[in-house]
């Protein structure tokens, strides 16, 4: 799949902000709301630097508008591509993607399908500029694509009622940026905010549709798998 080039890689702190502060002019907020290929992204450290970037490709049934369908039907792994590489740019918080992105950046390039849908390993709008993992890499492929982050980052969130599907909201700034979302009954939420070109009710039914057993997105499982142990 092709991925366009919108800026060359930065190697100063100043360049990486200006970058995620033009390119999240380009955010689009609403989209598509069914998806049957999903693609999960991770990214696994090998030592400081040694980074393993996968990406793994699922068809899934797609979801009905009205997000009535809250179980994927079978999860068929479709592709599976991991590239492995140094880090080129360093650990600075708000920044992280930018020791990602060229690796992953090359996965997405080397599969022959393309997802209807990005979800990363990481952050969306929850992100100190607006712009994190999810949003760079949909911007950059046009795809739709949300972020799914294990831990909590930005903003302040109440903690959501133990049942499957029950979230509250994240705020930062005054501004709603994700959902706590609780993917499984009495489980730690994950971390849901939009990339690009979804809204943050798809975004949430879909992680729901696409963790029918875990807490976290079978798409992102796999893809950690693999950047991890090199198979699946």
């Amino acid at each position: 799949m092709r991925v366009n080039q919108l800026h060359p890689w930065p190697t100063s702190t100043a360049e990486a902000e200006a970058i995620q502060e033009r390119l999240r002019l380009h955010v689009e907020l609403t989209g598509p709301t069914s998806f049957t290929l999903v693609a999960g992204l991770d990214v696994h450290y090998h030592g400081e630097d040694e980074v393993a970037a996968a990406v793994v490709v699922l068809s899934a049934t797609a979801a009905t508008d009205d997000h009535t369908q809250d179980v994927a039907g079978d999860l068929v792994v479709v592709e599976r591509v991991v590239v492995r590489g140094k880090a080129r740019f360093p650990y600075v918080p708000g920044l992280f993607a930018f020791r990602e992105l060229p690796a992953l950046v090359e996965a997405l390039e080397r599969l022959t399908v393309t997802p209807d849908l990005l979800v990363c390993d990481g952050y969306g709008l929850a992100h100190p500029r607006g712009f994190g993992l999810a949003c760079h890499l949909g911007v950059l492929t046009g795809l739709p694509a949300i972020g799914v982050g294990k831990t909590h980052f930005v903003g302040t969130h109440d903690a959501p009622d133990p049942a499957r599907g029950a979230w509250t909201p994240i705020e930062l700034d005054g501004s709603t940026v994700g959902r706590a979302l609780r993917t499984q009954p009495n489980v730690k939420p994950v971390y849901v905010s939009q990339g690009h070109r979804i809204t943050l009710d798809t975004a949430c039914a879909e992680v729901l549709r696409l963790s029918p057993y875990h807490r976290l997105p079978e798409p992102i499982r796999k893809a950690d798998h693999l950047a991890r142990h090199g198979d699946l």
